[in-house]
């Protein structure tokens, strides 16, 4: 085409909008890419336009891939429309006995829903509720009821490949779980001293400190190998952490450990509070159910749902998402449902295809993404994003998940770019797994819901290409959109 100078910007008009520049879009995807030596068919991606000019794109599209934490996506949204937004957990304490001045006379009850974060602050707080009503020692046993799940062969174990068996992450959920199931560690070096204190305080953990102070030298960064913990189980009475290293003058360090089941870890979280209120338990520590006719004594709450689904995306805390996945099959369990598993399983399935989408190759396991055998498409993924969109309660899905460059897992990714803050994406990681989900805009302001997906050994290479199409949807001119409203911006922040 040759272009007088009268139509000079007519024909650039043209160019920018033509359908060869509209097939051109993932030339950068695809030469980051190959640039890692990574297969064309390892990445599957859809993206589809929400509110303005744009036609979807897709990139293997129909591959059923492992989404890692961007599972958390369809277990968040589902659980907003399935359970409520103001959804709440209520945790009791009661008892079989009777109060007869400052001393309980019976069993005392804790009863367990699931609540996803039960903080220590909180189990503090119900505590003091009870020792408020004038109860300081309780003459019985103490006894949890974790009826709340319905799972009697437990829950798949995620065999995981990382060198720690006791990483939060792995903490596998229970009706009883409190604080995340974990103890902290901390440490500061002053004085030639490495000063050691663990909370939650519970007498069973013990430390044996073996770590050095060395006058100088450069401060771990988190889970650095500067410093080795090795639990040892073999006394029945307690757990002793040693812990080897070096930590130089004025550092600090710590380290978050699961290393009680949650049954354990919560009858010594509840003696532990109770004992530093000047309170005593006479009996032991059991398992069972609710006695009938037991009074109810205090409560605590949770916070809503949605500050649940906040801290469940912004951090994609596994163990949070996969106590909402069984809350949600706990709710509504029938009675042909072998176990919570497969209630939520059937629950969430029947939901997304009421939302017209096709569920034929979506595997879910435990609604957290940590799983060897989860599936999804990215096609099936966007179209629930786009459902998502549509949704009453999108405001509050949309809030939950990480900017772009901003916070949550996205805090340190396409930083000076023209993307800081114009995305809201889940990111998920796995040996073998990258993937982002979510919302982001393009340079007209058009929102796409957006799916992409890396299955490969040499994933771990591939954030770089998930940057990439992040920056190849931001960067798209379609057809029909006024030139003049674009600006000239590029992804990486430059102007041409």
């Amino acid at each position: 085409m040759t272009c007088r100078p009268f139509w000079l910007s007519l024909c650039l008009m043209f160019v920018v909008m033509s359908p060869a520049n509209a097939e051109s879009w993932a030339d950068n995807i695809y030469e980051s890419l190959q640039e890692r030596k990574l297969p064309e068919e390892s990445l599957s991606l859809a993206a589809i336009p929400l509110d303005g000019p744009g036609e979807p794109r897709f990139v293997n599209a129909d591959e059923q891939m492992n989404p890692g934490s961007t599972m958390k996506l369809v277990t968040t949204y589902a659980a907003l429309e399935l359970l409520g937004p103001n959804f709440q957990w209520h945790t009791r304490l009661y008892t079989d006995g009777e109060q007869k001045g400052d001393t309980l006379k019976g069993n005392l009850y804790y009863v367990g829903v699931g609540d996803p974060k039960l903080t220590l602050e909180r189990m503090w707080l119900l505590l003091r509720d009870l020792r408020a009503m004038g109860i300081k020692h309780i003459r019985g046993d103490l006894i949890l009821d974790g009826s709340y799940f319905h799972l009697p062969n437990g829950v798949p174990h995620f065999n995981d490949d990382g060198d720690n068996p006791y990483a939060p992450y792995l903490v596998e959920p229970n009706s009883l779980l409190t604080n995340l199931n974990v103890f902290r560690i901390r440490m500061m070096s002053r004085d030639g001293k490495v000063h050691v204190s663990t909370e939650p305080p519970v007498s069973k953990i013990v430390i044996d400190n073996q770590v050095t102070a060395p006058e100088r030298g450069r401060c771990p960064v988190h889970n650095s190998k500067a410093l080795q913990y090795e639990p040892d189980f073999s006394d029945r009475r307690k757990i002793t952490v040693t812990i080897t290293g070096a930590l130089p003058e004025n550092c600090r360090a710590d380290r978050y450990l699961s290393l009680m089941s949650q049954e354990n870890y919560t009858a010594n979280l509840i003696r532990g509070l109770w004992r530093e209120m000047g309170g005593s338990i006479s009996g032991r520590d059991r398992t069972g159910r609710l006695a009938r006719g037991a009074k109810l004594l205090v409560t605590t709450s949770s916070p809503d749902l949605v500050t649940m689904v906040r801290d469940i995306n912004k951090w994609s805390s596994n163990i949070m998402a996969r106590q909402l996945f069984l809350t949600i099959g706990a709710e509504n369990r029938l009675a042909g449902d072998k176990d919570d598993l497969a209630a939520a399983d059937r629950a969430i399935l029947e939901w997304m295809r009421l939302k017209g989408i096709d569920v034929s190759q979506v595997v879910l396991e435990n609604g957290s993404g940590l799983s060897r055998v989860e599936r999804i498409t990215a096609h099936q993924q966007a179209l629930m994003l786009q459902q998502a969109w549509r949704s009453p309660f999108a405001a509050e899905l949309i809030a939950s998940l990480p900017l772009v460059a901003m916070d949550g897992t996205m805090r340190n990714r396409l930083r000076n770019t023209a993307l800081v803050g114009e995305g809201h994406i889940k990111t998920g990681t796995l040996s073998n797994v990258r993937s982002i989900a979510g919302f982001t805009r393009d340079q007209n302001n058009t929102t796409w819901a957006v799916a992409a997906m890396i299955n490969d050994r040499s994933a771990w290479k591939s954030r770089a290409v998930l940057d990439e199409v992040l920056k190849a949807v931001h960067t798209l001119v379609e057809p029909g959109t006024d030139a003049s409203r674009v600006t000239t911006a590029s992804a990486d922040g430059d102007r041409r």
